[in-house]
């Protein structure tokens, strides 16, 4: 894809039935292929998805899909079980390799930071990995700083795990 897409073509819509299959497909072989991480970061994206979407409350979650001509293209997830004592976390933030540079992860991003301002959480934080600098540009724009990294070995790799927090 490479190219902007015109907003028109970028459908943005919350859970669907399959939605945490795709998410958690696109996940694995996304990550799988690009990094190398095994079979335990599929489980834990599977996992975590499930928990999360088990216990889910529009008032305080948010999870967003997109869809372009009915392709799953991607997702990003607010987690604000824990907004009052560590902030809203952002989660399974991901774009398809085809739509990346289509301006789809901006539209994902702000529907996220624009759902914890309408709810009113004072901050937003997520959790990543040193390396992926388009999706870090992206935080940044929004005003995402980063506030710790480590190195860790985790899915059979060897990363910097990174945190990165918005004050809103």
């Amino acid at each position: 894809m490479k190219n902007k897409l015109p907003l028109k073509d970028i459908q943005i819509a919350g859970y669907f039935a399959g939605a945490i299959g795709k998410i958690t497909e696109l996940h694995a072989t996304y990550y799988s292929d690009q990094w190398g991480f095994d079979v335990s970061f599929e489980t834990q994206v599977g996992r975590e998805l499930s928990e999360f979407m088990s216990r889910f409350q529009e008032t305080r979650d948010g999870l967003w899909t997109c869809l372009v001509n009915q392709r799953f293209a991607g997702s990003a997830a607010i987690d604000g079980q824990l907004a009052e004592s560590e902030g809203a976390r952002l989660r399974w933030f991901i774009v398809a390799p085809e739509f990346q540079d289509s301006g789809i992860g901006s539209v994902l991003l702000d529907r996220a930071v624009g759902f914890c301002r309408q709810v009113g959480y004072k901050s937003v934080f997520l959790w990543t990995f040193k390396g992926l600098d388009a999706a870090r540009l992206l935080y940044e724009r929004l005003g995402f700083r980063l506030a710790e990294d480590h190195l860790v070995d985790q899915w059979g790799n060897h990363i910097t795990e990174q945190r990165f927090e918005l004050t809103l």
